[in-house]
């Protein structure tokens, strides 16, 4: 297919090719193994000297086409796919850090990559340092002489914060350091880190990839002999994404444009709503003139995502008030799906960190996170205004 597509145009028209049936839309390919032809065939399989689909932990014609197409939108020369984001970022990171490396690292990370990061890499002897989203100019200071990457997410969970990919990627060329960038909250049809410098980009394709809370998914993209270091280590290890799963994201992806335009409006409809309401403080969406790193987000964002953080008056109790107060939103720890969703992450996603961890990564008592779906924004508005009551 041509490389000259618009976006949603590649988004719908690129696919595997058709078999001999002639279906209009790709098949489903539940199978765990494929036949050969004989043993010289098989023998050119396993030694791959034959590049060709072995057993369905390794690959299969539907994982292939969903990393491949998430591959095209991201600008990446091959891309990976995974049984869910966090098999994702696991394995990329396993897959290249030996024991010894150290891992420069922005605080503000998902709740289950800080406890990669805290709690489980120490195991290995693989150490790391956070900096804060404020500090990103001064990071240089940090890197150690066994520093190995950089990683951050942008805008960051749940923090809804902007780290500047361009000067990430000038300090990783610089330093000769990999930077892995996790771009599930602005996907890659309103961001793309490998233009900025990005060697990896990862996605929890349960989020807005699949956009109607439906299947787990994961997926790494980047530089073509990156992908093949994490395509070994995952062979081996097993996080392999379903062929089902994987068909469920690819039909998705043929509509994301469509509904990431949607959400992007309704959420900044909703993020105004809130800095006028006297109980919202601290509120955050990256396309408010209000938001500290505003410039940053219009340089390197087409627009501004789906998810909003504020701060309630009244901290932890009143976090939960709020919660409990919502009847059109749901309570669940999930977002990027059509409907709007509340979460308090202080008691929820991050409540196994420390409160000094918490207070580190930004998440104070009264933090409230809202994926804002695509229901009418005035039903949206009026579910919120009246838990703020």
């Amino acid at each position: 297919m041509s490389s000259n597509l618009h976006f949603e145009t590649a988004a719908i028209r690129n696919q595997m090719e058709r078999t001999h049936f002639q279906e209009h839309s790709s098949p489903v390919y539940l199978t765990s193994s494929y036949i050969f032809d004989d043993a010289e065939d098989m023998r050119a399989s396993f030694s791959d000297e034959k590049e060709r689909n072995i057993y369905s932990r390794f690959s299969n014609p539907n994982t292939s086409e969903f990393a491949e197409k998430v591959a095209a939108m991201e600008g990446a020369e091959a891309g990976h796919a995974f049984a869910t984001g966090m098999a994702a970022v696991f394995s990329t990171l396993a897959a290249l850090l030996d024991s010894g490396d150290h891992i420069l690292s922005a605080r503000s990370v998902f709740g289950s990559t800080h406890t990669l990061f805290a709690k489980y890499f120490p195991k290995w002897n693989i150490s790391h340092t956070f900096f804060n989203v404020d500090e990103v100019e001064a990071i240089e200071n940090l890197i150690l002489p066994e520093t190995k990457l950089i990683f951050a997410e942008t805008p960051t969970n749940p923090g809804v914060d902007i780290l500047d990919l361009q000067l990430l990627g000038e300090v990783a060329r610089k330093h000769n350091l990999l930077l892995v960038v996790d771009n599930c909250f602005a996907t890659p049809y309103l961001q793309n880190p490998i233009q900025y410098g990005a060697d990896l980009v990862i996605h929890s394709a349960t989020k807005l990839m699949d956009g109607q809370g439906r299947v787990l998914g994961g997926v790494t993209v980047g530089r073509a002999h990156l992908i093949r270091e994490i395509y070994l280590f995952s062979r081996n290890t097993g996080p392999a994404l379903s062929p089902f799963n994987a068909w469920i994201l690819s039909k998705s992806l043929e509509t994301l444009a469509v509904r990431l335009d949607r959400h992007c409006e309704n959420a900044l409809k909703v993020a105004e709503f809130l800095e006028g309401e006297e109980k919202a403080e601290n509120v955050k969406y990256p396309f408010l003139r209000s938001h500290p790193q505003y410039e940053i987000a219009k340089r390197q964002m087409k627009l501004g995502g789906n998810i909003i953080s504020f701060e309630i008056q009244g901290g932890l109790l009143a976090g939960r008030e709020f919660i409990d107060k919502v009847s059109l939103c749901s309570r669940t720890a999930n977002l990027g799906d059509t409907r709007t969703i509340v979460t308090h992450p202080a008691s929820t996603t991050h409540s196994k960190l420390s409160e000094d961890e918490r207070q580190e990564a930004g998440i104070t008592p009264g933090l409230i996170r809202i994926s804002i779906g695509l229901e009418h924004v005035e039903d949206i508005i009026k579910d919120l205004q009246k838990a703020l009551i």
